[in-house]
């Protein structure tokens, strides 16, 4: 259980950090009005690929045995983020002229959203502490 517990707690630090990259690179892309290219759709299929490992994660460790009532926001919050960016991220590529604009609000409003739901637990985005307060 330990070593899940580690996976999941580890992989967010991937998520957060495939999902900048991918922020920075829509925002650039939107701005300098630059052609969509296949950049879009492997930063897209990468943030909402890691992010479903780690919510399948969590929901094992939840399955096992580790529960406990704030897990609730978390797990709500969560499930949010993945549906959001998968809704957001097919809309996109079955358009006719697929953009920057719609993955772009996909990972926005989902790093927000996983940023609520690590506080939720009471951690802090980028430790494995409990947040003082």
């Amino acid at each position: 259980m330990n070593i899940l517990f580690q996976a999941h707690s580890g992989l967010r630090y991937l998520v957060l950090l495939v999902g900048v990259v991918a922020l920075a690179y829509f925002v650039s892309g939107l701005a300098t009005k630059r052609p969509v290219d296949k950049g879009v759709r492997i930063l897209g299929s990468a943030f909402a690929g890691l992010l479903d490992l780690q919510f399948l994660l969590g929901i094992l460790m939840v399955a096992m045995g580790r529960y406990y009532p704030q897990l609730i926001g978390h797990i709500v919050m969560m499930l949010l983020a993945v549906v959001l960016t998968h809704v957001l991220m097919v809309r996109n590529r079955k358009r006719p002229q697929p953009g920057y604009l719609l993955p772009l609000i996909a990972v926005a409003v989902s790093l927000a959203l996983i940023a609520g739901g690590i506080m939720a637990i009471g951690r802090g985005l980028l430790t494995h502490t409990p947040v003082a307060g």
